[in-house]
């Protein structure tokens, strides 16, 4: 999410700090993942928002097919994760619509329009598909038709997870308030959200984590307690990190990171925290390094700004006894879950471009390239174990979002408005 710990001119991030204009960092999100042992892929960053799926897809992959979702070419600015079910695929996008395709050919079941960008992460069960738009609704429509069957207004755009937990619909609208609904979208209850934009959440034995602090603690984040309506905990932010990831949960540890942009370099601080007090276990903090190449195209603080339009950005991936991280420099870095020891860590001449997924024992994530240069972005797998390279594939535009795994399919959308669906081969 990104906060904003607002100054005069505007604002931002969440836990925002201040260095850009009201954005509003993702919060600490939630839910991308494969759901138990079907090839459904519903919840934002999977089981517990792990960024993992014990699925395992090993490359070599090949396109099955790639749809191009703006035919005049302008780049994306960013493409949340989707949500599959079945044979279907569910996505919202930058024109405003959101699609449902068969997976296995690339046919449109249908399309729902809406006035404005679909940046949020969708929630589907059995019955519905959920999800908000930039026009200041939050929608449900019907998974098989597509027919609307309800929408709830707000005063804010809708750029944040939409989860559904229990028999609540529960989403943040940027700088407004946390929504909860009942299933026919009646509102029960609200938090105010003063800070944060692009807020992703997960909940766990009915506390959110993260949800927005309350008013009177400013740039703040917490546990709360969705039935007892109170919180746990709160924790304010740190000064100069204006973003704070969504975190995986692992039996009582929430692994988390910050990230904050000076002049030159980003500054990273990666957590793992006690989720029933907040209490750190440990906490490990680094600065960004762009490669030998990277340094001379990419601006850090550019870049940072850039990548906040992505709810998982920087949101670990775990793996047995490692966390890994993909933080939009050229470093990939896994730490041991105990210690916060480094496991291993991968460099690259060019920064990578979304958080990462692992699908059995690989890890899957895209890397920029370098236009002028002739290098085209990449979408590369790394052994989990030890973080060396196991395959790479040339794409056109660079990877939004960390890639969906769903049976033998990869997915996932670039900044040049590609959707792409790659199988593995045999």
């Amino acid at each position: 999410m990104i906060g904003n710990v607002l100054d005069r001119t505007g604002s931002v991030m969440r836990r925002v700090a201040a260095l850009f204009p009201p954005l509003l960092a993702p919060l600490l999100l939630l839910t991308l993942a494969a759901c138990s042992q079907s090839s459904d892929w519903v919840m934002f960053r999977g089981e517990d928002g792990r960024g993992a799926t014990p699925n395992a897809l090993r490359p070599p992959l090949a396109v099955k097919w790639k749809l191009p979702l703006e035919p005049d070419g302008a780049r994306a600015r960013a493409f949340n994760p989707p949500v599959v079910v079945g044979d279907t695929v569910h996505f919202g996008s930058d024109d405003g619509n959101f699609y449902a395709f068969d997976l296995n050919t690339g046919y449109m079941q249908w399309i729902f329009k809406s006035r404005a960008p679909v940046n949020s992460v969708p929630f589907a069960d059995s019955d519905n598909l959920y999800f908000g738009s930039n026009d200041g609704h939050v929608y449900a429509v019907d998974r098989t038709t597509g027919e609307e069957r309800w929408r709830f207004p707000t005063e804010y755009t809708v750029q944040s997870l939409i989860l559904r937990y229990d028999d609540l619909v529960m989403f943040t609208s940027d700088r407004g308030d946390t929504h909860f609904l009942t299933l026919e979208g009646q509102e029960v209850h609200r938090i105010p959200n003063p800070v944060w934009s692009y807020h992703t959440f997960q909940v766990y034995d009915g506390v959110m984590y993260w949800a927005p602090g309350p008013r009177n603690l400013g740039a703040s984040f917490g546990a709360f307690d969705i039935y007892d309506k109170q919180y746990l905990w709160v924790e304010s932010t740190t000064p100069g990190y204006n973003w704070y990831s969504f975190p995986a949960l692992r039996d009582r540890v929430l692994y988390y990171s910050a990230g904050g942009a000076g002049n030159d370099e980003l500054r990273y601080a990666y957590y793992a925290v006690d989720r029933l007090t907040g209490q750190p276990r440990w906490i490990v903090e680094e600065t960004s390094f762009f490669g030998d190449r990277g340094e001379l195209v990419y601006q850090p603080r550019q870049v940072f700004r850039d990548s906040l339009n992505l709810l998982d950005y920087m949101a670990p991936s775990l793996w047995r006894n490692i966390v890994i991280y993909t933080s939009g420099d050229a470093v990939v870095r896994a730490f041991n879950t105990e210690s916060g020891t480094s496991a291993w860590r991968h460099t690259f001449q060019y920064p990578t471009s979304n958080a990462p997924t692992v699908a059995g024992d690989r890890v899957y994530f895209g890397v920029h390239g370098d236009e002028a240069a002739g290098v085209a972005p990449r979408l590369v797998a790394l052994s989990a174990n030890n973080g060396r390279l196991a395959w790479q594939m040339e794409l056109e535009g660079a990877v939004l979002s960390a890639p969906v795994v769903s049976g033998k399919y990869l997915i996932f959308g670039t900044d040049r408005n590609l959707f792409y669906v790659l199988e593995q081969v045999f």
